[in-house]
C-alpha cells in the first residue's frame, strides 16, 4: 500500500473529505458509490463497480432476477443445459 501523505480529521458526524486530487486520478465524481472493506485494523476505500456474481466480471452485465451476471456466463449456464 502506497501513502499519499495526505492527513484528514474526521468531523462530528464521522465524514471526510477526499481530496480532489484523489478523487481525479481515481476517477471518483460525485454521488459515485464508494465500497468500504475493513482489512484488520484498515479501513479500505474503493470505487463501486458492480460485477458478474459468478466470475467478477464489470463488463457486458445483465441484471437476473437483482443479481448481475455477464453475458460469458450466461453462455456458460446455457451450454450446461
Amino acid at each position: 500500500m502506497k501513502s499519499t501523505g495526505i492527513v484528514r480529521k474526521m468531523d462530528e458526524l464521522g465524514r471526510i473529505v477526499l481530496p480532489i486530487e484523489l478523487r481525479n486520478k481515481l476517477e471518483i465524481g460525485p454521488k459515485d458509490p464508494i465500497e468500504i472493506f475493513t482489512d484488520g485494523d484498515r479501513i479500505v476505500l474503493k470505487k463501486y463497480q458492480p460485477c458478474c456474481i459468478l466470475c467478477g466480471s464489470t463488463s457486458d452485465n445483465v441484471l437476473i432476477n437483482e443479481k448481475r451476471v455477464c453475458k460469458k456466463c450466461i453462455e456458460k449456464l446455457n451450454d450446461l443445459k
